[in-house]
């Protein structure tokens, strides 16, 4: 064997390595450019779903901003309803009060024989219109 050939076959050799590596190389850029693309459709999914988070954020926070209104509108009423209320018990309990004193003393005062209205005095039109309402 001749030197020449040698130097040939050990040229095709590495001709061949290249070749082979050559592919290799084009199988794993094929699959980066796959990827990239998958990239770039999963972040652009990603952005339309960071939109669409941010919609509802904010629909989420003028919800809120409605609801507080509206609660503390009630609140309000509600307060101004437990004063009412209060105010309400307090004259009623006042009402009591008097009443108790009232049958307090009629309990505790004799009573008083009664004198025989006719003979005393005319019905006056008043009553009559009364006993007749009653009647």
């Amino acid at each position: 064997m001749s030197f020449g050939l040698i130097v040939e076959i050990m040229v095709a050799i590495l001709l061949a390595t290249t070749i082979g590596y050559c592919i290799i190389l084009n199988q794993r850029l094929k699959r980066l450019h796959s990827d990239r693309d998958q990239l770039r459709k999963m972040v652009a999914d990603l952005v339309q779903a960071t939109s669409l988070a941010n919609a509802a954020v904010t629909e989420l926070k003028t919800a809120a901003v409605e609801a507080d209104t509206v609660l503390q509108g009630r609140l309000q009423e509600a307060e101004k309803f437990g004063i009412e209320l209060a105010n309400h018990v307090s004259a009623g309990q006042q009402i009591m009060d008097k009443i108790a004193k009232i049958t307090t003393m009629a309990r505790s005062t004799p009573a008083l024989p009664a004198e025989p209205r006719a003979a005393v005095e005319a019905p006056r039109p008043a009553e009559g219109k009364l006993q007749s309402a009653l009647q």
